[in-house]
């Protein structure tokens, strides 16, 4: 009698969900159509690990499923594992949210998903690459993004601490070149009605963009640090700055409006076709709640080669705007074929 009661209660059992915290999936998933991804990302749980087999993925990839520290959750293939999102489709809301049967066609969408990891497959042919929102703790590595319409990796609504590194980005602004970025750090304070989630602001911030390959054909800036984010570092990256479009300002590799970023050791070049003013540039937007924006960055051991076309490697707008907090440029910086120099503020020794 007992055992039949038992077996008669196994399966509920089974099928009872797990407590918050715990977790009754297989630690691995291997996926190998989009009907797979859609459904893994829609229930991975800490710690688990998503594995794609070679192949296109076509479809809406979202998810809003948090990792933790101890436990991420790994979405990982190869990169002729390529997610392409055909869309955008529906009517979108007043702020982007999954739901309500819109998709934004972004290539894949992070949303409340802290601790995640991101590595090896390639994302293309979709609106916006990767998307991160109010998705903290975020860790892309060797991934690779192209062709895409706007922006390439896009860090927003607060996705602080988050990595992106060893990946390529090409080929972005297909459609709407100024908005191309290659890596976006942040929103402008004109969107943070929608993206400051933090205390009206969005502080996507002490993000680490590192080791990357960042152009040709990025058509706005390969990295733009936006208003309001703060303690991030930008190192080793390479950028090529062939294809900027010139379009929305985007005419430099880097514009940094953050505050207090590490820029070091990275290599620029530029070569036509395109538009070139400034290797780095800083700008001082006025926001509220007010920030020392484009304030108390340091570059050092940069080496920047402008073509013959841009006037510094590294321009400063303002330093009057900056007094309590300046921009320091050191001399390990070095640029060949700027036609005005180095940098237009005095350099310091180091």
């Amino acid at each position: 009698m007992r055992r039949a009661l038992v077996a008669g209660l196994l399966p509920l059992l089974l099928s009872w969900p797990a407590p918050a915290g715990a977790s009754s999936a297989t630690a691995e998933v291997d996926v190998s159509t989009a009907a797979e991804l859609a459904g893994a990302l829609a229930g991975a749980v800490a710690g688990q690990t998503i594995r794609l087999a070679p192949g296109e993925y076509h479809g809406a990839f979202v998810t809003q499923r948090p990792g933790t520290a101890a436990a991420p959750i790994t979405l990982t293939g190869p990169a002729n594992a390529v997610l392409v999102n055909d869309g955008p489709s529906g009517s979108a809301p007043p702020c982007p949210a999954p739901g309500g049967g819109w998709d934004p066609g972004y290539g894949l969408w992070l949303f409340g998903a802290p601790y995640w990891r991101l590595t090896g497959f390639t994302v293309k042919d979709s609106k916006k690459g990767i998307v991160l929102d109010d998705s903290a703790h975020v860790v892309i590595d060797g991934v690779y993004v192209h062709h895409v319409e706007d922006e390439g990796v896009h860090f927003r609504r607060s996705s602080s601490d988050g990595v992106i590194r060893n990946s390529r980005v090409t080929h972005t602004g297909l459609l709407q070149p100024g908005y191309g970025e290659g890596v976006y750090l942040g929103s402008a304070g004109s969107n943070w009605s929608c993206h400051g989630n933090s205390g009206g602001v969005d502080r996507s911030d002490r993000v680490q963009v590192v080791g990357n390959t960042i152009g040709p054909y990025v058509a706005a800036e390969h990295i733009d640090v936006k208003e309001g984010t703060s303690g991030g570092l930008i190192r080793g990256n390479t950028f090529d700055g062939t294809g900027l479009s010139g379009q929305n300002s985007a005419d430099s590799w880097v514009d940094v409006k953050g505050s207090g970023y590490t820029i070091d050791g990275n290599t620029g070049t530029f070569a036509a076709p395109g538009t070139f003013a400034n290797g780095y540039e800083t700008h001082n937007p006025v926001t509220s709640p007010s920030f020392l924006n484009g304030c108390g960055n340091v570059w050092r051991g940069n080496r920047s080669a402008l073509g013959g076309v841009g006037a510094y490697a590294i321009k400063i707008t303002s330093t009057s705007k900056c007094a309590a907090a300046p921009n320091v440029v050191y001399s390990s910086n070095t640029v060949t074929g700027a036609t005005s120099g180095l940098t237009n503020v005095p350099v310091t020794p180091g």
